[in-house]
């Protein structure tokens, strides 16, 4: 379980901004807004996702005297948020972050990569699945699933292709595959390392979670 040492209780209404965010909710784990918040905190959004189930059933004195006093009044939380978002933390994020262990295991994952700032190591990993599910025959631009995935994360086919020819070179089964020179490919080498020789069902239901992010 992700630990959540860096929450703060004042953080409830940001959750709480982002719960009554039309449409009205839970948000889904690796939605972008849920995961921007997540970034923004340094807190892992399996810990902001479980809250926000905490959040929805009122069942402390904490949680009813949140619901009474910013629940029905948009115009409060707006101004709780605002007030929260001028402390030190918001504002300097290295100086009120400064001395403390942050782990980025999660965040790095939804960085732009060097070099290639139309990708994130979230994408690699979603496009890994795809790798998976198709023969290398099928692996160019004009395969529907390439374009349809493509069109989702707003990137060309072609990049799509290039990462799955990253991934054809690092595929032990495909001993035939002539090296490569890529600025991906390390990035792709780690993303194989830590899913590719994991359970398929395992990376096809992160990467149905992860899809929620775009």
């Amino acid at each position: 379980m992700a630990k959540d040492s860096l929450w703060r209780d004042e953080y409830w209404l940001l959750l709480m901004q982002l719960y009554l965010r039309k449409p009205a909710g839970v948000k889904a784990m690796y939605s972008k807004p849920l995961v921007d918040l997540s970034i923004e905190l340094h807190i892992p959004p399996q810990v902001l996702h479980e809250k926000m189930f905490r959040l929805r059933r009122i069942d402390t004195p904490r949680m009813e005297r949140l619901w009474k006093t910013y629940g029905n009044s948009p115009q409060k939380l707006v101004k709780g948020v605002s007030m929260l978002r001028r402390m030190n933390g918001f504002s300097n994020a290295e100086e009120f972050y400064d001395g403390v262990e942050v782990n980025e295991s999660f965040e790095k994952y939804f960085r732009p990569i060097d070099g290639r700032p139309e990708l994130k190591p979230v994408m690699l990993v979603i496009i890994l699945n795809l790798y998976f599910r198709l023969t290398p025959i099928t692996m160019v631009e004009d395969t529907p699933e390439i374009r349809h995935l493509a069109k989702i994360m707003k990137i060309k086919p072609s990049v799509v292709v290039e990462v799955m020819d990253i991934f054809r070179v690092l595929d032990p089964y495909m001993k035939d595959e002539e090296p490569i020179t890529s600025n991906l490919l390390d990035h792709c080498r780690q993303v194989w390392q830590r899913f590719g020789n994991d359970n398929p069902e395992k990376l096809s239901a992160l990467s149905a979670l992860l899809m929620e992010y775009f």
